[in-house]
């Protein structure tokens, strides 16, 4: 059944208190030991044709929530609601497995690394084709002119169709495996860091086209990224994350103009400058990141935090809208004030 309210306020998804954990097993009753909290409460909404960025360090979770928002992994606990053209509003973490198939039509991923998400025992027509094949959406000599005009779409000739993975460079993999995102026309697109294994030059050629086939297809992206700069030239709205929770979420101008969290002012100093002559000082955190198997108690953060006060270490902070549309997990947030790009 659709929900008339998701759909005038343009929401595609909602996701509510997510949760991912591996458990660890010992012994001959597989008992389990602990858990490793891959993502732990995570909110956030995606509306229709937004770029939503998940940042953070490499094992903060990031990746995993995107491929928990599509269920390549089983949730442990939350809702993720999308507004499906087909279905109405359904959510995605309880949804029986049969059903996915479905799903999926409205809602694809491209994967990080372009050389190995391309089967190299399959032609483009081949790979292409595969999910209008799936669906019985085209055949035959229909499917051989579908194939090409992706295959135009991303930059690419028609006459590759008859090539392997191995005849192309990284950027060139990367654009069949957008051709292959786009052939469903699906709604949502799971962006997982699609430029961070590609030359700098190359990175902003497949950032153009993102951008052009989002106005052309009418997309949404999930982007998940470890380059702040990358996410600020993309990104409509950032969410930024530490062990598996979400510390700060604004839109991309408000976030890096006016960070709220000390793990977002640090990941900005970072961040470098175009101008050799620019000075800024960077921020350097001491100490490592929390383990998210045994995570430290109060604030995720607080142990690598200059901040950090007793409460900190004692009380869990909670995700609150503190400026409109600016969310922020930190319990001194209106008493720090801190230096933003």
């Amino acid at each position: 059944m659709i929900d008339n309210n998701q759909s005038q306020n343009g929401v595609l998804v909602d996701v509510q208190d997510l949760r991912k954990f591996f458990p660890n097993r010992k012994g001959f009753f597989s008992r389990i030991v602990y858990q490793v909290k891959a993502v732990d409460g995570v909110s956030f909404t995606l509306k229709e044709g937004d770029i939503m960025g998940l940042v953070g360090e490499s094992g903060c979770g990031k990746t995993t929530t995107g491929r928990v928002v599509i269920r390549a992994y089983e949730p442990t606990d939350g809702k993720i609601l999308f507004h499906d053209r087909d279905l109405g509003k359904v959510d995605l973490a309880s949804l029986p497995d049969q059903n996915l198939k479905t799903i999926w039509r409205n809602i694809q991923m491209i994967f990080q690394d372009p050389y190995s998400s391309l089967n190299p025992r399959m032609t483009l027509l081949q790979i292409v084709g595969e999910p209008l094949r799936n669906y019985k959406i085209v055949q035959g000599e229909a499917l051989k002119d579908r194939v090409a005009e992706l295959l135009r779409s991303v930059g690419l000739r028609p006459e590759y169709m008859v090539r392997y993975p191995h005849a192309f460079s990284g950027g060139q993999r990367q654009r069949i495996g957008i051709a292959k995102a786009l052939a469903l026309n699906p709604q949502l697109i799971i962006c997982d860091e699609p430029v961070s294994a590609l030359d700098v030059s190359i990175q902003a050629q497949i950032l153009n086209l993102l951008q052009d086939l989002q106005e052309q297809y009418q997309l949404s992206y999930l982007f998940i990224a470890h380059d702040l700069s990358v996410v600020r030239h993309f990104c409509t709205r950032v969410a930024v994350m530490y062990v598996g929770k979400i510390a700060e979420m604004a839109e991309t101008k408000e976030l890096f103009s006016n960070p709220l969290h000390p793990y977002t002012e640090a990941l900005l100093s970072a961040v470098p400058k175009p101008d050799p002559r620019a000075k800024r000082q960077r921020i350097v955190l001491e100490g490592d990141v929390a383990d998210p198997a045994n995570p430290p108690s109060g604030c995720y953060f607080n142990p690598r935090c200059k901040y950090a006060v007793e409460r900190c270490r004692m009380e869990t902070p909670q995700l609150r809208e503190l400026r409109p549309g600016h969310f922020v997990s930190c319990h001194r947030a209106e008493e720090i004030s801190l230096v933003g790009v």
